[in-house]
């Protein structure tokens, strides 16, 4: 068993009726999330995966560990310096969590550095391509790279002295830092903090584009230039780790883009909450360092201490495994290129607005092609002559964002376009205030929604005039309106012309822009007003159905199941004999298959090629099925504090399409992964003889076949 299925034992429940709202029915948030981070690892580990793709895995792994420290472990450590005691819905503490979190933490990044060095690089090598150590070079390699050092590496170089004269230099975050350990001439020692920087490349060529030696080694192997006439005792990489986090008091910024300007400014100033170190690093100046960062932040949070120092074997900072996978030209050790499909019903370059009045158009990305459906239909909206008005909420921009040079160009040519900016996007804030104001230099009408809430609904209102009326097209999605995202993501999206989505979507750009406040939608559903319990509402629905002896099925997939009071229902509908599917990619705090609680409750996560990014939900209804796609996850964030679009699928074909995806994924023998009440993940494998059918391989080869049918039998009209 895992040290995260040891740290919140299971009792079983005390009597027949137990209490749904008992801490021991709920798994800990943030180490079910550390487990999703391990089954990322797991890619990495297993062999089935191209070794190009188990390297960025690797990094992958690192990124996503990198955010949570920034995030969530900040935020613990923000609670236990405000001697926040509240437990978490298993009933942990801040300090337990922060505990348990450490302990899961440092066993992972054992695991990931011996993947890393003894599988994965080591298997690398033997196709050519390897990390090097300077003492592995041949003289005329170490010489071109003393010279490379000489050229464009020694200007580039600050270092920075730590002495009475000299203060203890500001380390930004996630930078790596090399610790250099000098003895001067009267004999004392001394430390010195030398940064890698970051605008140089990481890995640094030997010629043959194959071999790279890490920018640190060349750093340190060259310190002496650094530090002339001064006895270098030793040189060891560390990195820091900061709180990244920010709350913005929306009734104290009156301009709420200069103050998210100045937040993610102070941002780079946040306390230290983790601290990685190389194990030889000596403990000398590991006492240095925490004495500094904890003098310095004294009065911001809770004090670094042993649990926020990582040992780590090997490379430090391994997020940037994905710029070097990205970088290897090696077919042969990567995943087949894969080339999204135009939706079949955008095929032959028809006009994109008759083909929805036809009927409404689901598409399924990244197996369909976000540039041949939602930029297309962007496109066409810029360039059409008869649409008057273009709306959309923008959640990641992206540096080079597409989309907004298209609303850029509908501006310039007259049409009243209107987008919300979500300034708040985590990480995307300084992309979207440049967009933000790109777009109003050029005339468009620019909101940043509504005070207190982030705007993560994916919408976008297309006003075409037809005849003597306007006719309202829209497209509903799961995903941002992001074509860098659109190809490794997997998500929705719905063009439609129905009256009624038109009049809700119309509503909630009022919402978004103005002051309005509609008391009901005609068909959308919306948080934070009235998500949650509509969804309630469903699953209780599916309990009647079900003690009535009506067929009753609840199948949903999303990144996050964390609610409370949805997971109680669930629990409750469980016990009323609905049996409950659940694809959950990410965290999920609800305990599966627990005697007398959730026996009829399954969850898998699926894991792979591409990020499973979609929501969507299916309800048997007693036969009259329902579907629903959407921005929200069932987490407390998107239904309370978040302004969330959730619309029905109405076309039975494509209520169909979408239950027998989630089918098939209850089908997949190679990418899913079983939950087990415990916490615990465990990947499924194919039976002896069985073939293997993994979810991702299968939309590929679905899709590209219909294509190609397309293609050959095209829709006549």
């Amino acid at each position: 068993m895992t040290d995260l299925a040891r740290a919140v034992p299971v009792p079983p429940p005390a009597d027949s009726t137990p209490d749904l709202g008992h801490a021991s029915l709920y798994l800990n948030r943030e180490l079910s999330w550390l487990e999703f981070n391990r089954r990322v690892l797991r890619e990495a580990q297993d062999t089935r995966v191209p070794l190009v793709e188990r390297l960025k895995f690797l990094g992958i792994f690192s990124s996503n560990l990198d955010e949570f420290f920034q995030i969530r472990v900040a935020g613990l450590k923000d609670q236990l310096a405000a001697g926040y005691s509240e437990r978490s819905e298993d009933g942990q503490t801040p300090e337990a969590q922060l505990h348990a979190i450490a302990v899961a933490v440092r066993g992972m990044v054992l695991e990931h550095a011996r993947c890393l060095h003894d599988e994965v690089l080591a298997g690398l090598s033997r196709h050519g391509v390897a990390l090097v150590g300077v003492e592995q070079l041949t003289p005329e390699e170490r010489a071109r790279l003393d010279r490379h050092f000489r050229d464009n590496v020694f200007p580039v170089l600050t270092p920075l002295a730590v002495d009475p004269a000299h203060p203890f230099p500001y380390i930004s975050n996630l930078s790596l830092s090399l610790a250099v350990n000098l003895r001067g001439a009267d004999g004392e020692e001394r430390f010195a903090r030398v940064k890698v920087p970051k605008i140089l490349s990481r890995w640094v060529p030997l010629g043959d584009g194959m071999r790279f030696v890490p920018l640190e080694d060349v750093i340190a192997t060259n310190i002496e230039a650094l530090f002339p006439g001064i006895e270098i005792l030793g040189c060891h990489p560390f990195r820091i780790t900061r709180n990244t986090d920010f709350e913005v008091d929306h009734d104290e910024a009156e301009d709420l883009l200069s103050t998210i300007q100045e937040e993610v400014r102070n941002r780079r100033f946040g306390a230290v909450v983790r601290l990685e170190v190389s194990p030889a690093l000596p403990a000398s100046i590991r006492e240095v360092l925490l004495g500094e960062f904890n003098a310095a932040q004294e009065a911001l949070a809770a004090p670094l201490g042993d649990d926020d120092v990582y040992e780590v074997p090997g490379l430090l900072d391994t997020a940037d495994l994905l710029g070097l996978a990205a970088s290897l030209d090696l077919p042969a050790l990567k995943d087949p290129p894969h080339h999204p499909v135009t939706p079949a019903r955008f095929a032959g370059g028809r006009n994109v607005f008759e083909v929805v009045r036809e009927g409404d158009v689901l598409v399924h990305h990244p197996y369909e092609s976000f540039t041949n459906s939602v930029e297309r239909f962007i496109q066409a909206a810029v360039d059409d002559p008869d649409v008057v008005a273009i709306k959309l909420t923008l959640y990641r921009t992206g540096g080079d964002s597409s989309i907004a040079r298209l609303l850029a160009q509908a501006a310039e040519r007259g049409k009243q376009v209107a987008v919300l900016i979500e300034l708040k996007a985590r990480f995307d804030e300084e992309n979207n205030i440049r967009w933000a104001q790109r777009l109003e230099d050029v005339g468009v009408h620019v909101s940043y929604g509504v005070a207190g809430l982030k705007t993560h609904g994916k919408v976008m209102l297309v006003v075409r005039r037809e005849g003597d009326a306007m006719r309202r097209y829209l497209h509903m999605g799961t995903g941002n309106y992001h074509p860098g995202t659109a190809r490794v993501y997997t998500d929705f999206g719905l063009f439609t012309c129905d009256p009624e989505l038109g009049a809700d979507l119309t509503d909630l750009f009022n919402v978004l822009t103005g002051f309005a406040a509609p008391t009901q939608y005609r068909k959308l559903i919306v948080a934070p007003r009235g998500m949650r319990e509509r969804f309630i509402a469903m699953i209780r629905r599916e309990a009647e159905h079900a003690r009535h002896g009506r067929p009753a099925r609840i199948l949903a997939k999303m990144n996050a199941l964390v609610d409370g009071p949805i997971i109680r229902a669930l629990y409750e509908a469980s016990q009323d004999g609905v049996q409950v599917d659940l694809v959950v990619r990410g965290i999920c705090c609800l305990r599966p298959g627990l005697p007398g609680v959730s026996e009829r409750i399954r969850v898998v996560s699926i894991i792979g090629r591409f990020l499973e990014h979609a929501r969507t939900w299916y309800f048997l209804n007693g036969g009259a099925e329902e579907v629903y796609i959407g921005s929200a996850d069932w987490m407390p964030r998107n239904l309370d504090r978040r302004i969330e679009a959730v619309v029905p699928i109405e076309d039975p074909a494509h209520r169909h399409a979408i239950r027998d995806l989630l089918n098939l994924m209850w089908q997949d023998n190679r990418q899913a992964w079983d939950l087990a009440a415990d916490g615990q993940y465990t990947q499924r494998h194919p039976a002896e003889g069985e073939p293997e059918l993994a979810t991702h391989r299968v939309l590929v080869e679905a899709y590209r076949e219909t294509a190609r049918v397309t293609a050959e039998h095209p829709i006549v009209h």
